[in-house]
């Protein structure tokens, strides 16, 4: 499919002068009643801040997750913009394709191409499913969403900060490779800056960097960030949230680090992988984890940095400081939140 756009954005939003022609994308909302039975029910695939997900199939036999924004969405016309003009212009394997749109008086849809295995956390955070992801194939993803990091950041036209890295927004194909999906908060970050200063907090509760959730500071190692919580679920088995006491202030990232510091991680790797694992490529795995969720932006690594890590077997790792622990606690001032409308704030150094 040729997608022809000509596009002009800022950094921090999209109007609807940012796209000039997508003849190429556009699909019918009769087409796609078709396609999905109407949005039949039992065609349903996920819900989201922004709408309802549906499986569809075109008249060519192509099977199609369609993205329907809901009249009383939280994400908006702006944000659906922004994902249609980031993700048509982006091409890499580990990202999830723009098939088309709808962009009618009272339907806004973005059409994107099925991925049969869902979302990671369907399947990680199941006590049954995670056992169809072995270690080689948890590898795999790790890698996977590390190129796909490493492109927005690093190797596409524009530096793009995706803000709201999760596991829900990992999809996996038939052979479980993964794709980064759901550009809505993604943001264009370019120049010298070191970062960038919003006034709209908008992430996901246990992903969000601590000097973005308290000061509202983004930039390409926030997602570094992510992608270091990311690493630490997939090797536990584990949710950044929800699993530990946070009354006492634990969450998943202290309960490593005191794990860790007291030489006794392996208690934490999922019970599945611990006896038929390679046990330093796993220890190797939270290492990188913990590096990408340091406290100081400064210290955590680039996204090639990262996938030069991951695919060497012999570099050597850097050393380890306290990471930027977080808590989950409802922001009685805070602005706007995509999914989950709390912040996360630092623990103090006991």
């Amino acid at each position: 499919m040729v997608i022809s756009m000509v596009v002009v954005v800022t950094s921090d939003t999209t109007s609807s002068e940012d796209i000039q022609s997508i003849d190429s994308l556009l699909l019918d909302v009769s087409a796609l009643r078709v396609a999905t039975d109407n949005f039949a029910e039992d065609k349903r695939l996920g819900e989201g801040g922004f709408g309802v997900v549906y499986k569809g199939i075109l008249p060519d036999g192509q099977e199609i997750a369609v993205k329907r924004l809901s009249q009383n969405s939280r994400q908006g016309i702006g944000e659906l913009k922004t994902e249609l003009v980031l993700v048509a212009k982006l091409n890499h394997k580990n990202l999830v394709r723009l098939v088309g749109v709808c962009l009618e008086k009272h339907e806004n849809i973005l059409v994107y191409e099925y991925l049969p295995n869902r979302s990671l956390d369907i399947v990680l955070f199941d006590a049954q499913k995670n056992k169809e992801l072995p270690w080689a194939m948890r590898y795999n993803i790790i890698e996977g969403i590390a190129r796909g990091l490493q492109y927005l950041h690093e190797d596409s036209q524009m530096k793009i900060v995706h803000r709201d890295l999760k596991a829900s927004n990992i999809l996996l194909d038939s052979t479980y490779n993964p794709k980064i999906s759901d550009f809505g908060l993604a943001k264009i970050y370019g120049g010298d800056r070191s970062h960038i200063i919003t006034k709209r907090i908008a992430g996901t509760l246990g992903y969000m960097s601590p000097e973005y959730a308290m000061r509202g500071q983004y930039s390409i190692k926030s997602d570094v960030f992510s992608f270091g919580v990311l690493v630490l679920e997939i090797v536990t088995g584990r949710r950044s949230y929800g699993s530990y006491d946070y009354e006492k202030g634990t969450d998943l990232i202290n309960a490593i680090w005191q794990h860790w510091i007291r030489e006794k991680v392996v208690e934490l790797i999922d019970p599945s992988l611990r006896n038929n694992s390679p046990i330093d490529q796993l220890l190797k795995c939270i290492h990188i984890g913990l590096l990408c969720v340091q406290e100081n932006p400064a210290d955590r690594p680039l996204m090639s940095a990262v996938n030069f890590m991951l695919s060497s077997n012999t570099v050597q790792l850097p050393s380890l400081s306290r990471p930027g622990f977080c808590t989950q606690e409802i922001c009685a001032n805070s602005t706007e939140v995509s999914s989950n409308e709390l912040s996360i704030t630092k623990l103090e150094p006991r």
